[in-house]
């Protein structure tokens, strides 16, 4: 007989086990939430709602039984001591001064467990969560619980999407109320007009990591209120405001009353820039200085990540919500005027129509600003130059770390095995030195086989769900029974899950339906296509899509070959990324800024047919999959989405379908396979989220927190210098100019010289430089002149020389003078520049 006390250790174990939402990305637990309750955990994948609904009779014969009793407690001891154990991190960078990064998203996708993500956003959230947890990279996260997440999508008879909203109940959920050291619930005071808040916390563990979520619904909060984060992302602007006003300040309001002063604040888009504010202001309460130099302290750690790749992406609100919601905090916290605040948000600080901009404000409050792939760097650099005026668009102040996926997440239970037994258990917690490699040896017939087991798993899962679906709709047994026969699990199997938003075109492999219909019937030849999706419950062009392929699915010459499946999730995109054998991506470029989908394929063994945009433009070469489009921005669409078309169906047809099928003696298609090994090889370490985690680490994290710990040591002393030096700076500014400008040339150089009164300004403070803008394939040139020393006869004036090649006419180079100081970023926290007229 079991003991009470062996019991409750039992039962403490398993409650560890489950809130730990590791269990998503390492499996080897699934055999224990198996044994408590199988079905549910076929149905749920959730150890929490197990553990919460199974019997304690059975709990605990299963611990009296000895196997499961050891298995349990070798499973607690290994996540004990992965989460206490050094990682990459710590190995890599021991004693630097990174304690903490706070990690600020308004959407993280951990599992299907926790639904409070949308999309791609929430994607890449939770997967460097995840990463940063493999790593030992020191982040916590910080996020919203909504009382129902994104919505479920349903299909009626006639092939139009629902939208359904299930509550996420907390008690359901793998996460824990955030408790005060007296045992009390951690509740945060918040002040909106008129009102006086309670913020509820929450904390969720991820592996060695934490995320903490804040919600309104509290039963002291007045009723319009506790619905503010009823849904991500809730109707109207209002609404979007207080849920970003909850995250920014109540989420730095949170860290700071569990003991955490980061000194890294990254900002996964826009809606969490109000958390930089509100960090200033506790700088301003820690060391009795004015916000300007608070701000100028602190925004040295802050990282601002930006992923809309269009103006109509960044959330934008009146001037009269903005000062309606936080005229008190401006006046009564921050110690600014009303217009001061407002400015913060605008790209002219005068003008009082423009509305409050969210990615203005992170970028004036942070100390480094990326994008999140090369084009979008680009993209990025377009959009917010209105802040940089009169700078070049490719001297805008945005870097870019391209996204990665958390490998572990979307690996099949093969690919698992497969990986480990060609890289090691440990191969996605280090550098991933000597990946490549090692996949470049794997035998043709492996990486065959591999592909065999997941396309086979695919497609009993696609039958599975059609026959589910086909029930629902109140279909004849007889053709539900047919049905259970769809797809072959040797066929060539194409895969297209999206958004349904008309950018990203799910429609253009249905430009030409007939020339679809005869590449997936070609019985010599087959081609089966699995296609799911959602579209944003407003956006009916995008639910028309949606209805245009549930049609064409239900066709009778094609529906044994193609499936559209229903309410597209986190753990369908698994299933999918796992299975197929061709990933299909077709978005107009550039507005794609990243893309994540395609790069799960990979560790899989699957390979990408993708527009070169994203991610893909910095990925493809033809040995590793196929591209449409000619890599540049075309206006017309209705003459691009023609010939793109026409180029997709060219590839599937001409390239992709023969290759497949081209098998030597032992039914192996060398070339596909070949593809599939560089693929894996070259593209599945490199976007990886462990990569792209320890990319923000080494290029942002160390360094902001290096700039950070300077700027705040002594009470702020070099952010009070550096405000001094800016102030002077810019009441000398106006009385700066060129005199004369002259130049001489040879065959093979120009010689420069410049004539430059600084009036009352020190030398140092600024740098004078040549430019010449890009031109046809000549990059933009960019040179620092040289200051010789003064003369008696210089009349007031320094002279500046510079020699610059002749392989461009002299009327391409302009001089021009910007601020120069050894501890600001320019133009980034100093923006003026002078140009010689």
């Amino acid at each position: 007989m079991l003991k009470q006390t062996e019991f409750d250790q039992g039962f403490d174990a398993l409650q560890e086990l489950a809130l730990d939402i590791r269990w998503s990305w390492n499996h080897a637990t699934d055999a224990i939430w198996q044994a408590l309750d199988g079905e549910m955990w076929a149905l749920s994948r959730n150890p929490w709602t197990i553990l919460r609904s199974v019997s304690r009779d059975r709990i605990r014969a299963l611990l009296s039984d000895r196997e499961f009793s050891e298995n349990l407690a070798a499973q607690l001891a290994e996540s004990r001591r992965l989460r206490l154990a050094p990682g990459w991190f710590q190995e890599a960078h021991p004693g630097d001064e990174l304690r903490t990064v706070a990690y600020f998203s308004a959407e993280f996708m951990l599992d299907e467990a926790l639904p409070i993500y949308s999309g791609g956003l929430g994607n890449v959230a939770g997967d460097q969560l995840k990463a940063a947890s493999d790593l030992g990279v020191p982040v916590v996260g910080v996020g919203l619980l909504y009382a129902r997440g994104y919505f479920r999508q349903s299909i009626t008879p006639d092939g139009r999407q629902e939208a359904l909203y299930p509550v996420n109940e907390p008690e359901q959920l793998p996460l824990r109320p955030l408790r005060e050291p007296s045992g009390e619930w951690l509740r945060l005071e918040l002040e909106l007009p008129g009102y006086r808040l309670w913020a509820r916390t929450w904390e969720v563990q991820v592996g060695r990591t934490r995320l903490f979520l804040l919600d309104l619904n509290d039963p002291a909060n007045p009723p319009a209120y506790r619905c503010v984060t009823g849904e991500l992302y809730g109707e109207g602007p209002e609404t979007r405001l207080k849920q970003e006003m909850l995250l920014g300040i109540g989420g730095w309001r949170l860290l700071r009353a569990i003991g955490l002063d980061p000194e890294i604040c990254h900002m996964n888009d826009g809606h969490a820039a109000f958390a930089a504010l509100e960090r200033a202001r506790f700088f301003m309460q820690d060391h009795g200085v004015p916000f300007v130099e608070a701000l100028l302290a602190t925004r040295a750690g802050n990282l601002f990540t930006t992923h809309t790749a269009v103006a109509e992406g960044v959330d934008r609100f009146p001037s009269e919500m903005i000062a309606r919601f936080f005229r008190r905090y401006a006046e009564k916290e921050l110690g600014l005027s009303l217009d001061d605040f407002l400015a913060l948000g605008r790209s002219n600080p005068r003008d009082t129509t423009e509305p409050f901009n969210m990615a203005y404000l992170a970028v004036r409050a942070s100390g480094a600003v990326n994008a999140v792939s090369a084009l979008h760097e680009e993209v990025s650099k377009a959009l917010l130059q209105p802040l940089f005026p009169r700078w070049p668009a490719g001297e805008v102040p945005v870097g870019h770390v391209t996204n990665g996926i958390h490998v572990p997440t979307w690996d099949s239970a093969a690919a698992d095995a497969f990986w480990t037994e060609v890289t090691g258990k440990d191969r996605w917690r280090g550098d991933l030195a000597g990946h490549e490699a090692a996949i470049r040896d794997v035998p043709a017939a492996r990486i065959w086989q591999l592909r065999a087991t997941g396309r086979g798993q695919l497609v009993e899962r696609v039958r599975d769900c059609c026959c589910r679906q086909l029930a629902e709709d109140g279909t004849p047994s007889s053709e539900i029974e047919e049905s259970r026969a769809i797809f072959d699990p040797d066929a060539l199997t194409l895969g297209f899950a999206r958004r349904f938003a008309t950018y990203k075109r799910p429609d253009l492999l249905l430009y030409d339906e007939d020339r679809l219909r005869r590449l997936l019937t070609d019985t010599r030849r087959p081609v089966q296509l699995v296609v799911a999706g959602k579209a944003h419950p407003r956006d009916t062009a995008g639910q028309g899509l949606v209805k245009r392929w549930t049609d064409f699915a239900r066709r009778a010459e094609v529906r044994s070959r193609v499936v559209f499946l229903r309410d597209y999730d986190m753990q369908l995109a698994q299933v999918l990324v796992q299975g197929v054998d061709v990933w299909i991506n077709t978005p107009r470029r550039p507005w794609e800024a990243s893309g994540t989908s395609g790069m799960k394929i990979l560790v899989n063994g699957g390979l990408n047919l993708s527009e070169i945009d994203g991610w893909w433009a910095e990925a493809f070469t033809p040995e590793v999959g196929w591209a449409i489009g000619d890599g540049v921005e075309h206006h017309d669409f209705a003459d691009l989405d023609r010939r793109e078309a026409e180029e997709l169906y060219e590839h599937l047809e001409r390239d992709v379908v023969p290759e497949f099928y081209e098998r030597d003696a032992s039914g192996i298609p060398l070339r596909w396979v070949d593809r599939i090994r560089e693929s894996m090889a070259r593209l599945t370490p490199h976007f990886s989220a462990n990569r792209t985690v320890r990319q923000y680490a080494e290029d942002f994290y160390l360094p902001g927190a290096q700039a950070f710990v300077a700027r705040s040591a002594d009470r702020g002393d070099l952010a009070h210098a550096l405000c001094r030096w800016k102030t002077e700076f810019r009441r000398c500014w106006p009385h700066v100019h060129f005199g004369e400008v002259r130049s001489t040339s040879s065959e093979s150089e120009h010689v420069f010289s410049a004539e430059v009164y600084l009036d009352d300004l020190a030398a140092e403070s600024v740098r004078v430089e040549l430019y010449a803008d890009a031109a046809g394939t000549q990059s933009a040139f960019k040179a620092v002149m040289d200051r010789a020393p003064p003369t008696a006869t210089s009349g007031g004036w320094n002279l500046y020389t510079v020699r610059a090649p002749a392989d461009r006419p002299v009327s391409d180079f302009t001089a021009r003078i910007v601020p120069s100081h050894p501890d600001l970023s320019v133009p980034l926290e100093v923006g003026e520049i002078l140009w010689q007229r």
